[in-house]
Formats: structure tokens, C-alpha cells, sequence
């Protein structure tokens, strides 16, 4: 399976050259999951940092009365994982699906080492990135305890613009921790504006 969006994401932002992302390809790992087929299990332990090359991902766990709750979506040249699993080699506290017929990357500590080594613009790349999901987890927090419904669906569809015709309402309301009764009302309210999403 090529291997192509990775490489122009990694050599136009990640300051590596095409060279460099060549050498680097042996610590890469790609593989090919049809919808509804899950690349991580809550309660095992997650090893990469997933990339999606095509497709479309989300990240999600269950409470106790067994209700899904989605953590993050993660379309094309998004990346997604459960960090405390790959870091600290704890079980993992999300499971990600395939939404859609996806085409994706595993991305190790191999790589991110070796992309290091060679290269500091990439070192202080991966820093950024690091830092960049931290501030945006931050933000779904400050969204999720703070905002009304229709600020959490109007940040939804700044976020993932091309999302809406691709996930069903039900997981839109699950990540934005409505019923999905309360999005259609506020999808209602908002056409009562003639606000179109696109």
C-alpha cells in the first residue's frame, strides 16, 4: 500500500526531506481496514501513533452502562492513538473503528527517534504537535463543561468541516456529548437562522 500522504505531510511540515522520509519508510507500517473494523481495543496495549492516509477513523470508549463516547475523529492526514497506552505501556482506555473503508499508517517511537536524530527541524515538529494536541484537548474539555450545544456544534463543524455528510448524527452528538435528540433541535435552530453549515 503507498504510503504518499504521509510523505508530502512529513516533508512539507515536518522538515524532513524526501530522502530522509526514504530511509525512514522500514520503521513505517501500513494497513488497509474495511468500515467497522477496529484497529485498537480498549484493554490492550497501543503501540503506534495511527495516520490516516484514506478514510476515516474515531477513537471512542464506553462507560460502565456500556455507552459509547467518541473521543475524536480522525479523517485523512489527521493522526490519532491512545498516548498514555504508547507512552506509558498502560492498556488502553479507547478503541478506534474504521467509519469508513480506511488506509492507514502506523507510526512508532522507531520512526520518531530516528526522524529526530536526523533531523532538528522534525524534533521541534514533533514537539509542536505534541503540545498542539495537548491545547486542543484542553479546549474539548473547556467546550464540553462550559459551552451551550450550538457553541459545541459550530466548533464541531470549524474542526472537521467535511465531516458532516461522512458520520452519522449519532456519532456527532456522542463526540459533542449530546443526545442526539438536543443536536437535531439545535440543527433546527439553526436553520430557523438560515445558518448553513455548507
Amino acid at each position: 500500500m503507498p504510503i504518499k500522504n504521509i510523505t508530502s505531510y512529513l516533508v512539507e511540515n515536518g522538515g524532513l526531506t524526501l530522502t530522509e522520509v526514504a530511509a525512514l519508510e522500514p520503521f513505517l507500517k501500513a494497513g488497509s481496514f474495511k468500515k467497522g473494523e477496529r484497529l485498537l481495543k480498549e484493554g490492550d496495549i497501543c503501540r503506534d501513533t495511527i495516520f490516516v492516509e484514506k478514510g476515516l477513523l474515531r477513537t471512542y470508549t464506553l462507560d460502565e452502562a456500556g455507552k459509547e463516547h467518541i473521543v475524536q475523529f480522525a479523517p485523512e492526514n489527521w493522526f490519532t492513538g491512545d498516548r498514555g497506552s504508547i507512552y506509558f505501556n498502560d492498556p488502553a482506555y479507547f478503541s478506534i473503528e474504521a467509519i469508513e473503508d480506511t488506509e492507514a499508517v502506523f507510526v512508532n517511537d522507531d520512526f520518531i527517534n530516528k526522524a529526530s536524530e536526523m533531523s532538528e527541524t522534525f524534533r521541534q515538529f514533533n514537539k509542536k504537535l505534541l503540545h498542539n494536541h495537548i491545547r486542543q484537548l484542553q479546549k474539548r474539555i473547556n467546550l464540553l463543561l462550559s459551552a451551550s450545544a450550538e457553541k459545541r456544534y459550530l466548533t464541531f463543524i470549524t474542526q472537521y468541516p467535511d465531516l458532516l455528510l461522512r458520520v452519522p448524527q449519532w456519532m456527532i452528538a456522542s463526540y459533542l456529548g449530546m443526545t442526539p435528540e438536543s443536536l437535531s433541535r439545535v440543527r433546527k435552530e439553526l436553520a430557523a437562522k438560515n445558518f448553513k453549515p455548507y
